[in-house]
Parts: C-alpha cells; structure tokens; sequence
C-alpha cells in the first residue's frame, strides 16, 4: 500500500466503526424449550387425531379409524412426560414457582388488559405476565382432566357406563375449548416474532425484555448473553 505526497497515511477504505451490538436476554434454556416442543407436539397430535376422529369429512378423508384412534390414545398417555422429565432441570423448575406466583402487579396487568390500557408501565410482569400464568395452569388442568377422561373411555369394562357417558360428555366439550384455546395460544405467537425468537433460540432482545416484561429483566440483570459479532472487516 503506497503514499501520496500530501496525504496524511497510506490510501486505503476504513470502514466506519460498527453500532453498539444488542445485548441478548437469556429467557429459556435448552431443557425448557425441549419440554414445549415436545409438549406442543404431542397437543397437537391429539387435536389432530381428534378432528379426524369426530368432523366426518376429515374422518373420511383420513380413514383408518383404528390407528387413528391408537395415535390419539397414545399421544395423549404421553402428554405429561415432558413436564415430568422437564422436573430434572432447575431452570424448567424455578419457571414452574414463576407461574405459580400470582402478584399484586399481576392484577395491575389484568386491568390494565380489561380497559385496553397500553400506556408504558400499565403493564408491569415478570418474567411470565398474567395471561400467561392463567393460561399455563389451565391448560394444565385441562390435560389432568383429559387424561383422566380419556383413561376412562379407553378402560371401558372397568367403570360402570354412567361414568363412561359422562367422561365421555366431558371429554368431547373440553377437547373443543382446547382447541380455541390453542388456536388463540397460536395467535398470539404468531403476533409476536421476538416471543418466538426466545422459545426457538432461548435468547430475546434487551429493549423487547425491558419493554414486555419489565419486573422479570430488573430482577435479573446479568441474564444476558454475548455481544453479537460485528461483520465489518478493516481493509485499511
């Protein structure tokens, strides 16, 4: 690389100086988002089984009554393994006391949810806000009472038939509110790519952590992973 007379240094282009990277919260561990993954797939394997089983044009379509029935049957003994293997984590069980904590600015949250307040601060939440707490202990529930349903359907020779017509009432209408439950779980995912960033990489954005769950980021300021990589390159 050469001089020109007059010039201050060698010629050459400098690229500028990169911006200050984003920090990276750390929200889920690996252990965590293996037990929604697995979770979710087993879900939605009943629901897919069970809308196979119960709208004729799908059961039509699908056929193979039998096995669909046996994939149904299966998917949903299997459903809680994933939480039970998931106790093994320490992370996995410090989210479970989140959940089950319900806090003064959780009601805040509430309320501000039922006047459509979206001020800055009328939100406050941890690391888990108050719909996703209500959601994660119903759709907890919903699985204990379908397992135990569904126990009861598959053992027929084992309890008499008015328990039968009445796990099986209760199996069908609560399998319905599940799916629009899921379909609005679903929704509101799909609205919301950082929130899927975290379950998919187990890292989130600082300013979307301090903007959607505030409490949760000042309690846990050191969370967070490397800078990303700068990808200017010093030509000079």
């Amino acid at each position: 690389m050469t001089s020109t007379p007059g010039s201050a240094g060698p010629t050459g282009a400098v690229t500028p100086p990169p911006s200050e990277p984003t920090r990276r919260v750390a929200r889920f561990t690996r252990a965590e988002r293996w037990v929604h993954r697995a979770t979710a797939a087993l879900m939605l394997l009943c629901v897919a089984t069970a809308a196979a089983l119960y709208v004729p044009q799908l059961a039509e379509l699908v056929g193979r009554r039998y096995l669909v029935v046996t994939v149904h049957e299966w998917a949903g003994i299997l459903l809680p393994a994933p939480f039970l293997l998931g106790l093994a984590s320490p992370a996995f069980r410090a989210d479970l006391r989140r959940l089950n904590r319900f806090a003064p600015h959780d009601r805040k949250w509430l309320r501000a949810v039922r006047r459509r307040d979206r001020r800055r601060g009328s939100r406050p939440a941890g690391k888990f806000n108050a719909g996703q707490k209500i959601y994660a202990s119903w759709i907890a529930g919903a699985v204990l009472v379908m397992l135990a349903t569904g126990l009861l359907m598959w053992f027929t020779h084992l309890t008499p038939l008015v328990w039968r017509t009445s796990a099986t009432f209760v199996h069908d209408w609560l399998a319905l509110a599940i799916g629009v439950v899921l379909a609005g779980h679903i929704r509101m995912a799909l609205a919301d790519p950082e929130a899927r960033s975290g379950m998919r990489t187990g890292y989130v954005d600082r300013p979307w952590a301090k903007r959607e769950h505030p409490l949760w980021l000042a309690d846990e300021p050191k969370d967070e992973s490397p800078e990303r990589p700068s990808h200017g390159v010093d030509t000079g």
